[in-house]
């Protein structure tokens, strides 16, 4: 796990400063600059190009990762480069025609409640292929074990470029269509920059290799990533929640959706880097029949990614009404406080269980994925069409909960049964006990202490950053005294003997 937690960590610090940006922008620059349907505009955007690209990649991003050890050859990788450019093209050549048949028809879908869509509806092809070539890049870094600089430029380019159409839009320095055309051409440029790092690598070689690699390996790399293009896609029907929202409740709730689909969005951070970075050890492992460490790796993953994104949900939730007074227009966004929460837990559930994903995605038994993915993508996609319409924005969080209770339910069982790898220890019950007293000391605190302080914004940020402190302190020390996980205790006996020494 050396090279995984050295990158993780690198990856997790490039998250961290894109969350630090992103906190930010969202809540002081574009809860000020937009109104809430032009939010919702621009969410709705995003998430349908990412469904598109996600289909347009026709497996590709996950063939990359199984197959790579039989490519590798310290070089040019006999052109796997040039596979994964290539077929993610004929994807999106299918997603532009498909989209261009049935323009009419989807953009009468949103015709009344949403008509910005039908608008701005000929830059979602663009953008689709932005967001495809941008993911496609990155996963030919990960495979080479360099997540840092993708990373940065996902997390940090984007929001910085995002940023600065924002601030271009609302001091009226440009007009909102050419924002929402900037703003697309944010994703070209982290496009770009993570192909140019490519090259810097020596990765980029549009020459495909196919007399150096096994026949059989080719053949089995067609079938996969065909059969991925369907799991893949099902990965992303989460994003399916903004769509119903604009068609049926209108942008301006898509608006207040995405600003808590942002907050809770940070659930996420962990999950991005460790499953980045331990995607090519399974795949690497899983080749060599090495279950027993598949299994090692797989509850080491769950168990960081469940105290990571546990913990990070508590500190959001203990803060949040602080949050919402503190935001231009918080009152506006304040009625998204529960789908904050639920989101929330769906990044928990997900966050943890992932693994489980790729443990069996990468095992000879990958075509089985199938079957689960129709239920998380059925279950996604009918729930949401029924809980929007009954609990609005709060059924779409609802929505994620139920699907992915379900979907990872099945996986689990199965993954135990036939491969013999369980993602689960003693571990998370200590997470919860950790959970649980940060919880309480947050009752304690609202019932004896915030009473006691005056009203105003300054007071409520003292309130707030006293109380996290407090918290995430005791949190600490509880996860220090259970011993939840060495490499945990080992960077925290580090950090405490770096400052006894500073103090000698």
């Amino acid at each position: 796990m050396g090279i995984v937690a050295r990158q993780s960590i690198k990856g997790s610090l490039a998250n961290y400063l894109g969350v630090g940006i992103g906190f930010f922008t969202t809540f002081f620059v574009v809860t000020k600059c937009l109104t809430q349907e032009e939010i919702g505009l621009t969410r709705v955007l995003v998430d349908a190009a990412t469904l598109f690209a996600a289909f347009a990649q026709l497996g590709t991003n996950s063939s990359i990762i199984k197959f790579f050890p039989y490519f590798a050859d310290g070089k040019r990788n006999h052109g796997i480069f040039g596979w994964s450019v290539l077929l993610p093209l004929v994807g999106f050549t299918l997603v532009a025609a498909v989209l261009l048949l049935f323009r009419g028809d989807i953009a009468e879908v949103y015709s009344e409640r949403a008509p910005l869509i039908r608008d701005y509806f000929y830059l979602l092809l663009p953008l689709t292929f932005f967001i495809l070539y941008l993911t496609v890049f990155e996963t030919n870094a990960n495979v080479l074990m360099r997540i840092t600089v993708p990373r940065l430029v996902r997390e940090v380019g984007i929001r910085v470029m995002t940023l600065v159409c924002y601030l271009l839009y609302g001091y009226r320095v440009i007009g909102f269509e050419v924002f929402v055309v900037l703003f697309t051409c944010s994703y070209a440029a982290a496009m770009l920059l993570n192909l140019l790092y490519l090259m810097k690598l020596g990765h980029v070689s549009f020459r495909i290799d196919l007399k150096s690699v096994d026949r059989k390996v080719l053949s089995d790399m067609v079938r996969f990533s065909l059969f991925m293009t369907v799991i893949v896609l099902a990965s992303n029907t989460y994003l399916v929640g903004s769509l119903f929202i604009g068609a049926k409740e209108g942008l301006a709730l898509t608006g207040v959706y995405t600003i808590a689909f942002f907050i809770a969005n940070v659930v996420d951070v962990p999950c991005r880097s460790l499953g980045a970075i331990s995607r090519p050890v399974v795949a690497a492992a899983a080749k060599e029949d090495d279950w027993q460490e598949v299994s090692s790796i797989a509850k080491k993953v769950a168990l960081h990614q469940f105290l990571a994104s546990t913990v990070i949900l508590l500190l959001i939730w203990i803060n949040l009404d602080a949050l919402f007074e503190v935001i231009p227009n918080g009152a506006e966004y304040k009625g998204g406080k529960w789908v904050v929460l639920i989101l929330g837990l769906a990044r928990v559930v997900n966050g943890t269980c992932s693994i489980s994903s790729d443990v069996l995605n990468y095992s000879k038994r990958y075509r089985m994925s199938l079957v689960f993915v129709l239920v998380l993508t059925t279950g996604m996609v009918m729930l949401n069409y029924w809980l929007v319409g009954v609990w609005s924005i709060n059924g779409a969080a609802a929505a994620a909960v139920f699907a992915y209770l379900a979907y990872y339910t099945c996986l689990l069982t199965y993954n135990r049964a036939r491969l013999g790898v369980s993602i689960f220890s003693y571990g998370e019950l200590k997470v919860v006990a950790v959970i649980a007293l940060g919880l309480a000391i947050d009752l304690g605190w609202r019932t004896a202490v915030t009473p006691l302080l005056p009203d105003g914004l300054v007071w409520t940020l003292t309130d707030a950053v006293l109380k996290t402190a407090l918290v995430a302190a005791a949190a600490a020390v509880a996860v220090y005294k259970l011993k939840i996980s060495a490499n945990v205790n080992e960077i925290m006996d580090k950090a405490i003997s770096q400052l006894k020494g500073r103090k000698q």
